[in-house]
């Protein structure tokens, strides 16, 4: 007699208990069905049941065979991941097509050594469709931009290629026969221009071959990138009460789980991750690391930004204040080309996407008292630094006493480190709740670099009596300036003089 059978016995009415079971067992797949659709609603997660036929390719175990033991590192890295667990394999992944710009043939087979976003979307459409229109799939396009100068021209392109490429991207070439040109790869630069056309590289931060969960929710995968003079995020992040709590709960952090969201299957710390990237009780995980920024804090005075989201899911941002387009309108997209207008999210809303991540673990005070220190700081460098320094640079050049050819005169670089580098580091310093980078890093940096070396160089580039002129114009007309012009008062200077008597014993020196 089976479960069912022995069920049926024990109740007072047969019919009756049939009828229970049938009911639980409804009201079971309705509940199953209702959860499913729930976190299909908030996450994006509901399973794709693709054929089998979609992946397990045949060629691919030829490839296994003998990259097993020359390369067999590689293979076990992929057999622990989650591609080798769902027998996912070399071929369906390298596969190309004879039309495709990178195919090779390669032992009898027609391969492309270059997994690119598009190979990618054959699986994970919904992820690359967040990703080329982000930031990071934009990055490639520093290749034309000032920094590029720096890389290409002032220092040499070996240097770029080894250092710039492999963050921002290189445009990768191709040999005849489907090779790709050593000088352009390897390379798994954020915004990689690809043979095929797609710009972006999936294993920047999902790594080749385990692509692991884990490994792309660890700081230390942003960090690659995301460190040094001019845009020091993990070490903020490392000084930062948030890098302090993972460094010490890293192991509750449950990082290689499927379903993570913040105060559900977590709450000991964020990750970069957490915060620009994945899911909250009531958003999805995102693949557009600037969705949930409002400041930019690249440039060398920071403006807010609203999002306008393209029909083919492409994006652009326009600086608040700049009139905004209308659905449906057509408007010139980052690659030149015009496309119909889908969506627009003004900063506001990418602001209220970040605190909502916030508000998992801090209560509305806390948050936006945060956002009103970051706010001030923000506003605090560009109206009295970077305004009056970048007026006064484009007021000179104007004058003919700089010419338009970057990084010639000192004060070109005086000024790019005052902005890309010191300006930077004390933004990210108040945007992540790093301390020692908003100030000593930072605001200490750029006031050092504008008063002790930029002036001084204004004046001796200038001359009499444009120096003056510019310095009233742009400097002297602010109150944070009269101290530097006017001196400090007698009070003030009794006052200093009073509190170092009483702190260490000594007047002020």
């Amino acid at each position: 007699m089976d479960e069912w059978e022995k069920s049926d016995e024990a109740s007072s009415s047969p019919d009756l208990g049939r009828k229970k079971r049938k009911s639980t067992l409804l009201l079971g797949i309705v509940g199953c069905l209702l959860v499913l659709g729930l976190a299909a609603f908030f996450f994006g997660r509901l399973p794709v049941l693709a054929q089998s036929s979609a992946w397990g390719s045949k060629e691919g175990q030829a490839c296994i065979q003998c990259h097993s033991v020359q390369n067999a590192a590689l293979v076990e890295e992929w057999r622990l991941g989650a591609h080798g667990q769902r027998g996912v394999n070399c071929a369906d992944c390298h596969r190309a097509d004879k039309s495709d710009p990178d195919a090779m043939e390669h032992n009898g087979y027609l391969i492309s050594t270059l997994v690119t976003p598009k190979d990618c979307s054959r699986c994970h459409q919904k992820e690359v469709n967040e990703q080329k229109g982000s930031h990071h799939a934009q990055a490639g396009q520093i290749l034309a931009s000032l920094d590029d100068f720096l890389g290409q021209v002032v220092t040499g392109p070996p240097a770029a290629a080894t250092g710039c490429w492999q963050c921002h991207g290189s445009t990768v070439k191709v040999l005849p026969g489907g090779k790709l040109d050593p000088t352009t790869w390897p390379n798994t630069g954020i915004g990689r221009i690809n043979p095929d056309g797609s710009w972006g590289s999936c294993s920047a931060c999902h790594t080749r071959h385990a692509f692991s969960k884990a490994q792309a929710r660890q700081p230390q995968t942003c960090g690659k990138c995301h460190l040094g003079p001019d845009h020091p995020q993990i070490e903020v992040y490392q000084e930062s009460k948030h890098g302090i709590l993972y460094e010490a709960n890293k192991e509750r952090l449950h990082l290689d789980r499927d379903h993570w969201v913040v105060g559900v299957d977590y709450s000991a710390a964020p990750t970069c991750a957490t915060c620009h990237m994945s899911a909250t009780p009531t958003q999805p995980v995102t693949h557009d690391v600037g969705e949930r920024i409002s400041w930019t804090l690249r440039p060398a005075i920071s403006v807010k930004l609203n999002m306008v989201v393209f029909e083919d899911l492409t994006k652009k941002d326009i600086p608040d204040g700049q009139p905004l387009p209308k659905v449906g309108d057509l408007l010139k997209a980052v690659d030149g080309t015009p496309k119909k207008v889908k969506a627009i999210i003004p900063w506001q809303d990418r602001r209220g996407r970040m605190q909502d991540v916030c508000q998992q673990c801090h209560a509305d005070p806390f948050v936006s008292g945060f956002y009103k220190q970051f706010d001030n700081l923000v506003d605090l460098y560009n109206e009295k630094f970077a305004r009056p320094a970048t007026a006064i640079i484009q007021d000179l050049t104007k004058a003919g006493k700089l010419t338009p050819a970057p990084f010639d005169d000192k004060l070109d670089w005086i000024y790019w480190e005052l902005w890309h580098h010191e300006g930077r580091r004390a933004r990210h310093g108040a945007s992540m709740s790093g301390p020692d980078y908003a100030f000593w890093h930072g605001m200490y940096d750029v006031a050092q670099t504008f008063y002790q070396r930029f002036i001084p160089e204004v004046r001796a580039i200038a001359g009499e009596p444009l120096a003056t002129q510019l310095l009233e114009k742009h400097v002297y007309s602010q109150p944070g300036h009269r101290w530097l012009k006017e001196g400090m008062t007698k009070d003030q200077l009794q006052n200093i003089q009073e509190f170092y008597r009483q702190r260490y014993g000594e007047p002020a020196k």
